[in-house]
């Protein structure tokens, strides 16, 4: 934790001193100085630490593997899921989402996914959406150190959507934080693909934010928004992909 809040100061620190490139100002980023060296701080970080982890642990460990521990860690995280949808009133999803939870958990053991094979598709509801649900703005995008992409909106959220985690509640530290730091290597692995599309943008701090709040207003509206094209500024080059949907596999949702 000391070496945690260390790394913040220094956040503030550089943010202090950070430029900005030239051009309008997103109105929807009015902490940009500040995003910008926490993402130039996560950006390092993964270089050093998560991007060589989320290989090796892709080369390492066979897919069936991954998948069953993936499916054993959003199978404690769907709890939520299942409360937000009744949050927002999709009582008929809800119901069979519960269903879902419990045919995965009867006859998946929670490593399999026998559900999605008998019709309950998976979805995907965090106490952030259900906000938005309800008219909450997401107020000024931000990024945080080490968790990435927010808002002031879905930042203070991430607490409610921890305490309805079954996760949460194993006794065995060692096991709940080892599930923890196996669901996020997951996480990265599954995203290794999309450096590269990263990596060539023009500015790509804009191109993360710009997917990510995409993304984020497709997940809140149910898929109900309109198409535009993604706004990655006037220097994008020409291979930048015009709209994923804020999605940085670069994949349109459905």
């Amino acid at each position: 934790m000391r070496t945690f809040f260390a790394a913040v100061a220094a956040i503030f620190l550089v943010a202090a001193c950070a430029a900005l490139p030239a051009g309008k100002a997103d109105p929807r980023d009015p902490l940009e100085r500040f995003n910008r060296s926490v993402y130039r701080f996560n950006a390092g970080a993964d270089k050093a630490v998560f991007r060589p982890a989320a290989s090796a642990w892709r080369a390492v460990v066979p897919r069936p593997v991954r998948t069953g521990l993936s499916n054993f860690v959003g199978n404690l995280a769907y709890p939520g899921t299942i409360l937000n949808d009744f949050l927002q009133g999709k009582v008929a999803v809800g119901g069979r989402d519960f269903t879902r939870l419990l045919i995965n958990s009867a006859v998946g053991f929670g490593f399999f996914d026998p559900a999605t094979r008998a019709g309950f598709e998976r979805h995907d509801e965090d106490f952030g959406q259900t906000l938005g649900k309800w008219g909450v703005p997401p107020g000024p995008y931000l990024m945080l150190p080490l968790l990435g992409p927010s808002t002031m909106r879905d930042a203070p959220a991430k607490l409610v959507d921890e305490y309805t985690d079954g996760r949460h509640y194993l006794q065995n530290s060692d096991l709940r934080w080892g599930l923890w730091a196996t669901d996020r290597l997951e996480s990265r692995a599954s995203l290794l693909d999309a450096d590269a599309t990263i990596q060539r943008a023009f500015d790509p701090y804009a191109f993360v934010r710009n997917a990510w709040l995409q993304r984020r207003e497709y997940k809140v509206k149910d898929g109900a928004v309109e198409e535009v094209p993604a706004d990655f500024g006037e220097d994008a080059p020409p291979d930048v992909p015009p709209d994923n949907g804020g999605d940085p596999k670069g994949v349109k949702p459905p």
